[in-house]
């Protein structure tokens, strides 16, 4: 995916706001405000790298006239010691714009590393790794980059492009069968043409759902290894299928191996360890 330049500009904004307010206090305090100064970014530890381009757009909207350099890019492997990037101008803007720039490409190359850890895990089989809305509020479309950056797939961005009828609303709606077809009325009302997913907790669940169709994707939910064969041999390609809950780098092969077609891990945005990086001025 690519990230739409004004929705990162509208949340670089806010995260400056958040962090300069009125002004960088501590640096207009103790420097010169004519200083030149240089800073490199230095990898403390190994990961695939994320966040890049992003960490150029901050430095700039802080000074435009600083000058970024890249040593490397996005999905690039790298290594404890490998300098990422150069910055020189400006002293004072470059303090300002470090600790907004590091947590970008700290977090998001976090998310790119894990992600790349359960692709490998499922390498050369069929199955497709996605993430989920499990993401960092005003962060989404930065993580769910991040994951593309690392090898996954995007599911959906939000609630507005695509259906995805969970177990709360198959219950507050009074059935599957009930939930389908109501689904099918809004989207003809609406005149909308969104693709269709419905969670199934159980292998009766799935049987209704292929009795009733209508749909494009079943999402088996919790089901254990022996469940979730006995359903991919039910659904036989119908649809596609999407298994979600309680996979891990541990069994995320296994559940592969049963034949689905996508495995969501909630896990690649909301339980990440930040890349380690050090910011080193001269």
């Amino acid at each position: 995916m690519k990230v739409d330049r004004a929705q990162i500009e509208h949340f670089l904004d806010i995260a400056i706001a958040e962090d300069i307010g009125e002004g960088d206090h501590t640096s207009l305090a103790t420097l010169d405000p004519e200083q030149q100064g240089r800073a490199i970014l230095v990898a403390k530890q190994g990961g695939i790298l994320a966040g890049i381009e992003i960490a150029k757009i901050v430095f700039h909207k802080i000074n435009a006239h600083l000058r970024f350099h890249a040593f490397k890019k996005d999905g690039e492997e790298i290594f404890e010691g490998d300098t990422i990037f150069e910055v020189r101008g400006n002293a004072i803007a470059i303090l300002m714009a470090e600790r907004l720039a590091l947590n970008i490409v700290q977090r998001l190359s976090g998310i790119a590393t894990q992600t790349r850890e359960y692709v490998k895990k499922i390498e050369g089989l069929p199955t497709k790794i996605l993430d989920t809305r499990k993401t960092t509020p005003g962060m989404r479309l930065l993580d769910k980059y991040a994951v593309k950056v690392g090898g996954g797939t995007n599911h959906r961005i939000g609630l507005y492009d695509m259906i995805l009828i969970k177990d709360n609303h198959i219950d507050f709606a009074g059935g599957i069968e009930i939930a389908i077809d109501r689904v099918h009325r809004y989207l003809q009302q609406k005149n909308l043409n969104l693709k269709i997913e419905i969670e199934a907790r159980s292998l009766d669940d799935v049987q209704k759902i292929l009795k009733k169709g209508g749909v494009h994707c079943i999402l088996l939910d919790n089901f254990t290894l022996s469940q979730t064969r006995e359903a991919v041999a039910m659904i036989n390609g119908r649809f596609e299928t999407e298994s979600s809950g309680n996979i891990t780098l541990q069994n995320v092969r296994e559940y592969a191996e049963c034949g689905v077609d996508y495995i969501s891990i909630g896990a690649l945005t909301h339980q990440i360890r930040s890349l380690d990086f050090s910011l080193k001025v001269s």
